[in-house]
């Protein structure tokens, strides 16, 4: 048996752009071989995805998944690199199917899913079946998966580019999916006061005094005024302190005071938000495909 030293994992990796655990295991599969590991990488079609997987996949989809007693929820993002894609059947089929098989498995994370067996493969097997299929990189980005004795419900705003999931304690399921849909557009980043860090709160104090001191308020005043805007703040940032999407007369708190309901937790995902985008338009990439 060959040694399989760092070294020649690294040659293998630059000549194919496949994993480092995937050249390693070629390597040793091969007995050191590079010419066999390198046709194994291929007929694996590892190396021709490994090689896309260079490219930015910052389009895609966040898939959702609820059970039938809506006890487990799940949201799920994977990537891709172009909207078109996105929208295809096939990569809508794949994040549906993903999603279900984390509400079944409940993996601790992308790793441990990735790793999951799925109709006789890993599920990173099959992305990689995918991707020379497709073509584009395919990513699996992140996952929410909420299990429940109450209620979870989920909300998809503008095919899958933002999705929220609940979970309420009480109520139902309509109401639970309220929530959600205030969450997609209201963007909530906290569920109460009791939530918002105290240095956030403390530096949001701070500007707001320099925004007073700046309009030229006399310091005795200038308390509370930031005392009345950091009320202000709170209902922007806090869920049960916003005015409800569908009655602005009314908050999320008095909303679920009157169900005798209360959210435990909720979760936002906005498709690609935080990863870099591609800048090219069309005609530099058809350009640059062709070598011109």
């Amino acid at each position: 048996m060959a040694e399989i030293t760092a070294a020649l994992v690294k040659e293998l990796r630059e000549m194919t752009g496949a994993g480092m655990m995937d050249c390693k295991k070629a390597l040793t599969e091969c007995d050191g071989d590079m010419d066999k590991a390198v046709d194994h990488l291929r007929e694996k079609g590892l190396a021709s995805a490994a090689k896309k997987a260079g490219r930015i996949a910052a389009e895609g989809l966040v898939g959702s998944y609820v059970s039938a007693d809506n006890k487990i929820g799940v949201m799920l993002e994977m990537n891709c690199e172009t909207d078109f894609v996105a929208k295809t059947d096939e990569f809508k089929a794949l994040v549906a199917d993903v999603a279900a098989h984390v509400a079944a498995t409940k993996p601790a994370d992308v790793e441990a899913l990735a790793a999951s067996e799925l109709n006789g493969q890993t599920v990173a097997a099959l992305v990689t079946e995918k991707i020379a299929k497709i073509g584009e990189n395919i990513s699996l980005r992140r996952f929410a998966l909420y299990e429940t004795d109450g209620i979870v419900a989920t909300y998809s705003h503008a095919g899958g580019k933002i999705v929220t999931m609940v979970e309420l304690k009480g109520g139902d399921a309509a109401l639970a999916k309220d929530i959600a849909m205030q969450v997609a557009a209201a963007k909530a980043s906290y569920l109460d006061r009791t939530q918002v860090p105290e240095a956030e709160l403390a530096h949001e104090k701070q500007i707001l005094t320099e925004q007073a001191r700046n309009e030229g308020k006399p310091e005795n005043i200038i308390a509370k005024m930031v005392d009345g805007r950091v009320e202000k703040y709170y209902k922007e940032v806090c869920l049960v302190d916003q005015p409800f999407i569908k009655n602005d007369d009314e908050t999320i708190s008095s909303l679920l005071k009157k169900a005798n309901a209360e959210v435990v937790r909720f979760v936002r995902f906005e498709m690609g938000e935080g990863l870099e985008k591609k800048n090219e338009d069309f005609a530099a990439e058809v350009a640059a495909q062709m070598g011109l």
